[in-house]
């Protein structure tokens, strides 16, 4: 995967901008929890109180709650208040208490103060419940037991009554033994008692307490609507952004592996079959690709969520966190089941897909001679073991990672119930208020979540690792055609000219050599013909001259100089070439025939038509030249083929033709009269042609034989006729004893 990397490096700058995104995103999705956690803790279980501290209270109340501090905390407390005389227009609306008494108002106070603050009534508030309760206990009055004043709105007309009395019979010691029990309580339920406290308070001055904590309910629910549209925004934009980026670096390995294969000499594609390249070039760039999509949105996202939710929950309590490390465990049992079983079969996929394909695509091209010989179930036979191959191990990995998921639901489900008993615990004794814990379940589901997420890139990592492999096997190739570093200019006063000299060739890897000390000239002007037996070399000879092969001894010169020495792409400029195998691509027989040269026009087009014997076969056609051409040339028939091949040749105007036994197709008419054509329309060309028919040869100027990779004979047809057994034997084959003799 890391050598693909310098194909991604267009994308950092997109890939910086959608981690940000990310970022907006988690921390939009980090807020939502607490924000719930604060609907429940203060909306509905504290009336809507976000500050224990009144932020307005009644002359009464704040005397007999400072009554219970000590001097410190009172002039603290008095220090930050300030009095409001009764009938204030400007506060008698808010507060209608102040039509018949005067109130106290908290004055404008910093963050720490205001902590402090709240501290102090949390304190004073549960000292003023356990002072009340121990007085009502001692004496046998039940009308508001501890339980009561911590659950239920406090009777602020009696503390007024019973606070006095209270303070008047308790010495200093008594009551500091008080602050002090107090101050060991925890902090929950402290926050509780002095809730309901503040929220009696308010009662007391006339505010709708049940109006406050509606609105608060809201403030906080059109917060969190504003959030997660921020956040869908954010994760729209991620979604487009990671699509971008895998899509086009997606393209770009395509380009790469596509360019690759392009300048691959035959040598290189007996490395790797056609089927293979295809699947390299689609199934495993497409593996990558989605890959790169989920790693840049999931691989990113999920360790931001993990450790935010982690802090989140830790920030609400530290008593849980042992259960998200029991359920993390969990989970790594299971991915180490997954690397032991499940990653070996992701390498064999790939191959068998290459396996599936190839016989597929020896099926699609070969349909024709299956039909011929009746081996239709023969074919799906053997398609079948290769499909059932492929679908056994798909199979294996699909029911392991099915059975992977309901044990993930499992853990997770087993942790929220895990979080349900020890939260039910905690709240019981006061420790947790119910909100929290369900803050604290939603970010154990992301801490969780998030490491399933990145477990499962580690999942699909191994596969594109596999498919990345394949895909650098193709880019790290060695091609043997290379372009010289300085390439040489062709001489001009050798244009056309072809020479071998003592030129040997074997293929990679083989004892034998095809070719052996092959010596000759091909001029301008001529026709050098190449026959001989089957396997005797020809093909691979003139693939030399294009460079298609290199040469394993000796020379090939074009123009003068050694082809290793010339640019390969003027080198076969200079070069027309029919190959034994017409090939036609999709498009229109006018898109074809310009396929080497763009440039010329309609009425050129038109003669190398004609010079190829093609121009009564295209006219007849509704469309003319315009006519569609199907894939491979399959809407027209071999001689047809062949033709178009010839005049595609012809139109790019090269000074070298090369004819792989291009006219095996033609009738001994037509073949007749496009050589006659050919003769005059190329007379400044270099023509090599390579031909299993002696009639197709008859005037060359030079007949090159050969047998089992040598030259025997070179000369005119006359000349080989007596000085060469071989090419005897093959004309006698082929011509009648009269045709023989009038030689």
């Amino acid at each position: 995967m890391l050598k693909l990397g310098k194909y991604f490096k267009p994308f950092i700058s997109l890939t910086v901008l959608c981690v940000i995104f990310l970022f907006i995103v988690a921390m939009c999705d980090l807020k939502l929890p607490d924000y719930m956690s604060d609907i429940v803790n203060v909306g509905i279980q504290s009336s809507g109180i976000e500050d224990v501290t009144p932020k307005a209270i009644s002359e009464k109340s704040l005397d007999n709650i400072t009554k219970l501090m000590n001097e410190e905390d009172r002039n603290f407390v008095m220090n930050n208040y300030t009095i409001i005389m009764q009938d204030d227009n400007e506060y008698i609306y808010n507060y209608p208490l102040l039509d018949k008494e005067n109130i106290y108002i908290l004055s404008q106070v910093d963050e720490e103060s205001l902590k402090k603050l709240n501290n102090i009534f949390e304190t004073y508030s549960q000292v003023m419940t356990n002072v009340v309760a121990e007085y009502l206990k001692d004496n046998n009055i039940n009308t508001q037991s501890d339980n009561s004043i911590q659950n239920a709105q406090i009777d602020l007309s009696q503390m007024h009554l019973i606070i006095p009395q209270i303070i008047g019979n308790m010495n200093k010691e008594e009551l500091n033994d008080a602050i002090y029990k107090a101050k060991m309580q925890n902090e929950v339920g402290l926050s509780q008692v002095a809730v309901s406290f503040t929220s009696s308070y308010y009662s007391e001055l006339g505010v709708d307490v049940g109006n406050k904590q509606m609105s608060y309910i809201v403030d906080i629910g059109v917060k969190m609507l504003i959030i997660s549209f921020i956040g869908i925004i954010a994760d729209i934009i991620v979604r487009f952004l990671s699509s971008k980026i895998g899509a086009g670096f997606g393209k770009k390995l395509r380009k790469a592996v596509f360019e690759k294969v392009e300048s691959f000499s035959n040598a290189e594609f007996e490395k790797f079959s056609v089927a293979s390249l295809i699947t390299r070039t689609t199934n495993d760039i497409t593996q990558v690709q989605n890959v790169t999509v989920m790693a840049v949105r999931m691989l990113v996202f999920a360790p931001i969520m993990g450790i935010g939710a982690l802090v989140m929950m830790m920030d609400k309590t530290t008593q849980m966190t042992w259960t998200i490390v029991l359920a993390c465990s969990l989970i790594i049992v299971l991915i180490i089941l997954l690397f032991k079983f499940v990653f070996p079969k992701f390498k064999i996929i790939q191959k068998l897909t290459d396996k599936l394909n190839l016989v597929s695509k020896e099926n699609l091209s070969g349909v024709m001679v299956i039909k011929a010989f009746g081996t239709q179930k023969y074919e799906e036979k053997r398609f079948d073991e290769v499909n059932r191959e492929v679908t056994d191990v798909n199979l294996y990995v699909i029911r392991f990672m099915s059975f992977m998921m309901p044990c993930m639901m499992l853990i997770m489900n087993l942790l929220c119930v895990l979080i349900l008993w020890v939260g039910a615990k905690e709240i019981a004794n006061s420790q947790m208020q119910v909100g929290d814990m369900m803050a604290v379940i939603q970010y154990a589901m992301q801490v969780v979540t998030s490491f399933l997420v990145i477990s499962m890139m580690f999942i699909m990592l191994p596969r594109a690792a596999v498919s990345a492999q394949r895909i650098n096997e193709v880019l790290d190739t060695d091609i043997t055609i290379k372009n010289p570093e300085n390439p040489k200019q062709f001489e001009d006063n050798k244009r056309g000219i072809v020479e071998f000299r003592n030129v040997t060739f074997k293929y990679e890897g083989a004892d034998e050599t095809v070719l052996d000390n092959i010596s000759f000239v091909a001029k301008p002007g001529q026709t050098t013909a190449f026959i001989g037996s089957t396997g005797s070399g020809k093909s691979t000879l003139i693939n030399l001259v294009p460079r298609f092969f290199d040469v394993t001894k000796g020379e090939v010169l074009v123009n003068g100089v050694n082809v290793k020495e010339l640019d390969i792409h003027m080198l076969r400029n200079q070069i027309g070439y029919i190959p034994q195998k017409g090939n036609l691509l999709e498009g229109t027989i006018m898109s074809n025939l310009k396929y080497g040269n763009d440039n010329v026009t309609k009425e050129y087009v038109e003669e190398c038509a004609r010079i190829a014997q093609a121009e009564e076969f295209i006219n007849s056609k509704e469309k003319g030249y315009d006519s569609e051409v199907a894939q491979g040339g399959k809407n027209v028939s071999g001689g047809q083929k062949q033709r178009l091949s010839i005049a595609r040749a012809l139109v790019k105007k090269a000074p070298i033709y090369i004819f792989d036994d291009s006219f095996s197709a033609l009738d001994f008419k037509t073949d007749a009269k496009l050589r006659k054509e050919l003769k005059e329309f190329a007379k400044e060309s270099t023509i090599l042609i390579v031909a299993q028919r002696v009639n197709t040869i008859l005037n060359a100027e030079q007949i090159i034989v050969l047998d089992k990779g040598r030259i025997v004979g070179m000369g005119t047809h006359e000349e080989l006729l007596k000085s060469c057994s071989q090419y005897y034997e093959i004309a006698s084959s082929q011509l009648t004893k009269e045709e023989l003799e009038n030689e």
